[in-house]
């Protein structure tokens, strides 16, 4: 007979009162595993698994193509703001899917009368200069040769012909071929790309050794069935967000978010209807929604996963100017019980301030986290680094601000039409994090660290141990929360590692 000790969450959040996740503290389980047999392995929709459970937030201080690929090659995914044209989100989009991992099937090419000026133009697009020259620069056209940083460094005049300083002598592969005989060609050629010609010599696809590396560096990176880096990427629910969804759908989306302040109303019930009918390739995350009913209204519109947060964000204000939304530990249990029952996943989005905190909204039924300010900062965030009182800062503001509705975002809020705009958010600034790539294995380790504590192997059985009242809470004094952190010092400095 099982001893139980807390309460369990249904008990908890039963009360009638609201609670955020500084409010209650988990109670410690069983341990007999290590950290790092720990998986974070999840559902994001209906259809897709990422293996860390994390989600850079859609705002135009944290996500574009730099973060939302360092966000998939770690595990978790990036979800590429709309604030902007949808030329510009478009292009974001496809820098991510080009990141290649894999067979690259739509390689850029080069004709030989392209110049190096050409070249440079590419490399500053898409971050690499190597390139297979066909006869007429494009896909399917017989293979010439090939160009490379190495032909093309020490020659000032940028306006040389390709033609001119090509490798014609090119290492091949034959289709049909697997990747792995054409990665193993890869290696014993010990050069940089090796493409995949048909026996016309014409050229089929591409691969890279970059992408061997990133296979090999890169173990939890979330791809889809072509290899490819999965895309996330947000949208609104008016006309022309159907003309920016074909324009995303064009480039690969995997993913979309219907991004609304209150994601319960007709319209975005409408543009559901309309993705699924259109584009049943592209999953759909609803939201924003911090109750039941709104979660049934969604869930019967047919989305594959629900974003929960109501004003719980550092930025966001919504709660107090528009006196409406929820505590977030409190939405985060109550819609992640009802989804799940129905087999829709939930994104707890907002009031994340630490790794504790991520740890609570997965305890709660969750089964990511979208974060904001956690994330702005870092080196893939957009933007530039400034100092103010000696401390490096990044800027940081809330999709709700008067700056960021300026920009485009009022359409997120139903305010773009508004001779006033009523302000939902702020604009502030965050301290410098220093890179994803050493600040997401951070968190991730203090996750799996959590876990242990509570033991559970996997979200599948921290979920299981919570739906079955087996998971213990305890509520929080105002005394309790100060004993919790750090007290009782003259000073101290908090290290990230």
């Amino acid at each position: 007979m099982d001893i139980l000790d807390g309460l369990s969450a249904d008990k908890l959040f039963d009360s009638g009162t609201g609670y955020t996740y500084d409010d209650f503290i988990l109670l410690p389980g069983h341990i007999d595993f290590t950290s790092d047999d720990v998986s974070l392995e999840t559902q994001l929709t209906r259809e897709i698994k990422i293996k860390t459970p994390i989600v850079s937030s859609p705002m135009d201080t944290v996500t574009e193509s730099e973060m939302a690929i360092a966000m998939a090659l770690l595990g978790g995914i990036g979800i590429i703001h709309y604030n902007n044209t949808i030329e510009e989100q478009q292009q974001m989009v496809k820098k991510v899917k080009r990141y290649k991992n894999g067979f690259i099937n739509d390689p850029l090419t080069l004709s030989p009368n392209h110049t190096l000026a050409d070249v440079d133009g590419y490399k500053r697009n898409y971050g690499f200069s190597g390139f297979p020259i066909t006869e007429d620069g494009k896909m399917g056209s017989k293979l010439l040769g090939i160009v490379t940083k190495r032909d093309m460094d020490f020659i000032s005049d940028r306006s040389t012909l390709i033609k001119d300083v090509m490798t014609t002598d090119v290492v091949v592969a034959h289709e049909p071929c697997t990747l792995e005989e054409a990665n193993q060609i890869l290696k014993e050629s010990k050069k940089g790309k090796l493409p995949i010609v048909n026996k016309k010599h014409e050229l089929v696809a591409l691969i890279s050794r970059n992408d061997l590396l990133k296979n090999r560096d890169y173990p939890l990176a979330s791809k889809g069935d072509n290899k490819s880096l999965l895309a996330g990427a947000a949208i609104g629910t008016r006309e022309d967000d159907k003309e920016r969804l074909d324009a995303l759908n064009e480039v690969g989306l995997d993913v979309v978010i219907l991004d609304s302040s209150q994601g319960d109303s007709k319209y975005q019930i409408d543009m559901i209807h309309f993705i699924k009918s259109q584009y049943p390739n592209i999953q759909v995350i609803g939201g924003n929604i911090v109750t039941i009913t709104q979660a049934k209204n969604l869930i019967e519109a047919g989305v594959d996963g629900l974003r929960i947060g109501m004003g719980v964000g550092s930025i966001c204000t919504t709660q107090e100017v528009m006196a409406v939304g929820r505590p977030q530990a409190t939405s985060v249990y109550r819609v992640a019980k009802y989804a799940r029952e129905h087999g829709v996943p939930v994104l707890a989005d907002g009031g994340i301030g630490s790794i504790g905190h991520i740890i609570k909204a997965l305890s709660l039924g969750s089964s990511a986290v979208m974060m904001g300010s956690m994330l702005a900062g870092t080196e893939e965030a957009p933007g530039e680094y400034f100092y103010k009182d000696g401390v490096r800062l990044k800027k940081y503001r809330g999709m709700g601000s008067v700056e960021a509705m300026n920009k485009g975002s009022a359409k997120r809020y139903f305010s773009e039409t508004d001779r006033i705009r009523v302000a939902q958010g702020v604009s502030g600034s965050v301290v410098d994090k220093g890179s994803i790539q050493r600040y997401l294995p951070y968190l991730i380790q203090g996750i799996q660290h959590g876990f242990q504590d509570l033991g559970c192997r996997n979200l599948s059985v921290l979920q299981e141990t919570l739906y079955s009242g087996r998971l213990g809470f305890e509520l929080r004094s105002a005394a309790a929360q100060v004993e919790g952190g750090v007290h009782g010092l003259h000073s101290y400095e908090k290290s990230m590692v």
